[in-house]
């Protein structure tokens, strides 16, 4: 088994070795008029700060927006009415940004002209580190092969589809993070569950950041948590739930402020058009869905949930996978129901629910091995189990 966790570990940073060599190649004018807002975002917090914030046209005095959007060739780059991504205010008094600022902020921490190299490259090295936290911390052969493909795919996703997006890639970073945290949660039950419980609201709350989209994943958390208090109505349940909504509303700072700020309303997006339009059921969308990688994904995610289920032998992961089930089919119902395709929109739920079912696999044999050793005459099991299985 060690030997096989070596060969994987040796692919896994291969992979990620070829994604960033692939990265350094990359271009901050691409020619997505996304791309510019986020760029736009970051260099407004590296001129103003906090302050950044702001993102009304006005502000824009030194050119820069019309000097990116002249890089790509936009056809009315210097007529700020028509800056791609952009909305008016309800009063009409100012133009502003729809996206929220947490892609803006990441990619300040870079400096300007090389923001999107250094943040893909750091965020493939971050989700390479978790596939090899899974890979070693796995103790039995189901396990360490989940670990060994998944793993692989992931660091393979932070090519393709991630770079459709750069909020992407901070999203990516935090769904494993969420994932990790999210299966502790179940298998180490009564350790420090409402600081986990509220670790899990922070990092669903801050994933909305970088997508408004994203708040959409903790619908099965909410569901989850809400429906445990109505059928037990103990105190216990009413405090984790509490934890989870105070937790998520602290996450969901940055946006809160974002709105105030340009909206004049800490509830009030600046977006709108197709994005905040009624949900509806479009043959067309669910069939690009059906035709499209996220589909055998989105298979993979319930048939592991369902195996799971069958075969747990842990109280706690059995109730984790109702959580994964219930926020996947959620989400699912979202974006089935939203009128616009995109080649990344379930990413973000797929790989939340399969980050957190294969941490539920690999932590849940880690905690089994690790009960049998505190058993009378366990150490000897113990080692006994670990010859085994190397």
């Amino acid at each position: 088994m060690r030997a096989f966790k070596v060969v994987f570990s040796i692919v896994f940073l291969a992979i990620l070795a070829s994604n960033v060599r692939l990265i350094s190649h990359w271009s901050e004018s691409r020619g997505v008029y996304d791309d510019i807002c986020y760029l736009r975002q970051a260099h407004l917090f590296q001129r103003f700060g906090w302050h950044g914030l702001d993102t009304s046209l006005a502000r824009e005095t030194d050119g820069y927006l019309a000097g990116k959007l002249r890089s790509i060739d936009y056809p009315d780059w210097n007529d700020p009415t028509r800056a791609p991504c952009h909305t008016q205010t309800a009063d009409g008094s100012k133009s502003v940004m729809t996206p929220p600022p947490g892609t803006g902020f990441v990619l300040a921490l870079f400096p300007e002209g090389f923001q999107v190299i250094p943040l893909y490259a750091l965020a493939n090295a971050v989700i390479a580190g978790f596939a090899l936290y899974g890979l070693w911390r796995a103790r039995e052969w189901a396990s360490l092969i989940s670990a060994a493909l998944f793993g692989a795919l992931a660091i393979y996703f932070m090519i393709n589809p991630t770079k459709a997006s750069y909020s992407m890639a901070p999203t990516m970073v935090v769904c494993a993070l969420t994932g990790l945290f999210t299966a502790r949660l179940f298998v180490d039950e009564g350790r420090r569950r409402l600081l986990m419980i509220a670790s899990v609201g922070v990092l669903l709350g801050l994933s909305a950041s970088f997508r408004i989209a994203n708040v959409v994943l903790s619908a099965g958390y909410f569901l989850f948590f809400g429906l445990s208090f109505l059928i037990w109505r103990t105190r216990e349940t009413f405090l984790q739930g509490l934890a989870l909504a105070l937790a998520f509303l602290v996450g969901l700072l940055p946006v809160f402020a974002a709105n105030l700020v340009n909206s004049g309303n800490p509830l009030v997006s600046a977006y709108g058009g197709q994005d905040t339009a009624a949900p509806s059921l479009d043959p067309a969308v669910l069939r690009a869905y059906l035709g499209d990688t996220q589909f055998p994904l989105i298979v993979i995610a319930c048939v592991w949930a369902a195996l799971l289920w069958r075969f747990a032998n842990h109280a706690g992961v059995r109730k984790l996978t109702l959580l994964v089930a219930g926020n996947l089919a959620l989400n699912l119902a979202f974006f089935a129901t939203h009128p616009v395709f995109t080649q990344y929109y379930i990413i973000p739920i797929l790989m939340l629910s399969l980050w957190t079912l294969l941490y539920a696999a690999v932590l849940t044999r880690s905690r089994a091995q690790a009960s049998i050793a505190h058993e009378p005459g366990g150490p000897l099991l113990s080692e006994m189990l670990s010859r085994r299985l190397t």
